[in-house]
């Protein structure tokens, strides 16, 4: 059996990213949980290797579907995000790759909306659509009526992230959410930019939340990661979708794995079934990081969310700046639901556009030292990026019009280094740009 768990409950959410999760180590008394680096584990006997393997006993079997570093993670994550359960695996790709293939299968369809993260996208058009399974795209999600027009009998999931990259227009989870229950269709949402500090999508209505680790949940941007988080109370029996995975017995004589493992349904078979298949292991050595860096998430996201503000708000009044994607600025058409939901913030991922297309956004981007020129986000360091030349390069022109992805957009991620000296590069980067439009 699994050793016994802390409970964190009724604690807040600085104390549970410190310590939910821990077991005791006895061996040692070690404070910081070890790095198990081992791919398999003895059996007692033959009968445990017999249950290990039947899912009778839920200890360790092999760290393809289960390793006692990552159940530190997960149980981390799960706790901070008010799940039943979590998985970690090797990325934030993997993570939605394998929720959405646990869920649709050849001749089905998901629903997402079109303002997520380039490499989502070309997950869903490029593989998804290889193995069958079709994407469907909501443009305005605020159009309750796009949704009805796109949801079909064989949409089996809705897919949106709670603040979108780059362009940074804010999702309202609990109007999505209410479109899904009243389909049986299981919501699932990326938190990766806003993470639990900010928003906990379960609780507006979310069925299912996915994170790129790597990112903020990590912070310092040394080791890929993603992470899975049941909620725990999406009805997979009553739906009058069909779930197979998780609704049909196990095996011959075996009870499904909603009957087996009640509001962990989705967890368990996600690990022992889809992630254990597909092999999106995590490093232990990765998990590790993972932990270490969630122990000083808030921290880092209060830093992360002021100076984003404060850039933000410098850069509206920049004159070399046509406009700013950034949905706390008063004015902008997502600052609603920045107030209503996100407490008036809106994370520190967003884009803002240079005055004078291409040449003037090559001209700011290769002027800039502190802020480092590479794609990722989430990290310590603040980082810039052209989507239009790198994330988005493989869409169509059009596409990235009716995208918002102009020439002259910047994607910025926003870090924790002190505000002044961020503003003081980009005010440099763009004197650039002044300068050469005076020629």
């Amino acid at each position: 059996m699994l050793p016994p768990r802390y409970d964190w409950d009724g604690f807040g959410f600085d104390t549970r990213q410190v310590h939910a999760g821990e077991i005791d180590e006895p061996a040692h008394g070690a404070r910081i949980a070890p790095i198990y680096l081992s791919a398999a584990y003895r059996f007692d006997s033959f009968t445990q290797a017999e249950a290990r393997f039947t899912g009778a006993d839920e200890g360790q079997l092999y760290s393809r579907n289960l390793n006692p570093t990552h159940q530190v993670a997960e149980r981390r994550i799960a706790a901070l995000e008010g799940g039943s359960g979590a998985i970690v695996v090797g990325s934030g790709q993997a993570a939605i790759t394998a929720v959405l293939l646990g869920l649709a299968g050849s001749g089905e369809r998901i629903v997402s909306t079109a303002s997520i993260y380039s490499g989502t996208r070309i997950l869903f058009d490029r593989t998804f659509a290889r193995l069958g399974v079709g994407s469907d795209y909501v443009r305005e999600p605020r159009d309750e009526a796009e949704w009805e027009a796109v949801i079909g009998p064989d949409t089996k999931a809705i897919f949106v992230e709670t603040i979108p990259n780059p362009k940074n227009d804010l999702v309202d989870v609990p109007a999505i959410a209410a479109i899904a229950r009243r389909h049986g269709i299981p919501l699932i949402v990326d938190n990766t930019v806003a993470t639990p500090y900010l928003v906990r999508p379960l609780e507006q209505g979310a069925d299912i939340v996915i994170h790129s680790s790597t990112k903020f949940l990590s912070g310092h941007g040394a080791a890929l990661s993603g992470a899975i988080v049941d909620g725990g109370r999406f009805d997979w029996a009553g739906s009058p979708r069909s779930f197979p995975g998780l609704t049909a017995p196990i095996g011959s004589g075996k009870p499904s794995f909603v009957e087996a493992y009640g509001p962990r349904a989705l967890e368990a078979y996600l690990r022992f079934g889809i992630v254990n298949d597909l092999g999106a292991a995590l490093s232990p050595v990765n998990s590790f990081l993972l932990q270490q860096g969630i122990e000083t998430l808030s921290l880092r996201m209060e830093r992360h969310l002021a100076n984003a503000a404060a850039v933000a708000a410098w850069l509206d009044a920049h004159p070399a700046v046509e406009s700013v994607d950034f949905a706390g600025l008063p004015g902008n058409p997502y600052n609603d639901i920045a107030v209503r939901r996100y407490g008036g913030h809106a994370g520190s991922v967003f884009a803002f556009t240079v005055s004078g297309g291409r040449e003037a956004a090559a001209a700011f981007f290769d002027s800039l030292r502190l802020i480092s020129r590479m794609t990722n986000i989430g990290d310590v360091r603040s980082m810039a990026l052209h989507p239009a030349t790198t994330t988005h390069v493989s869409f169509s022109a059009e596409e990235r019009a009716r995208l918002g992805i102009g020439d002259g957009l910047i994607r910025l991620s926003i870090g924790i280094e002190t505000a002044a000296d961020i503003i003081a590069d980009l005010d440099s980067a763009l004197g650039v740009v002044v300068d050469l439009a005076r020629g």
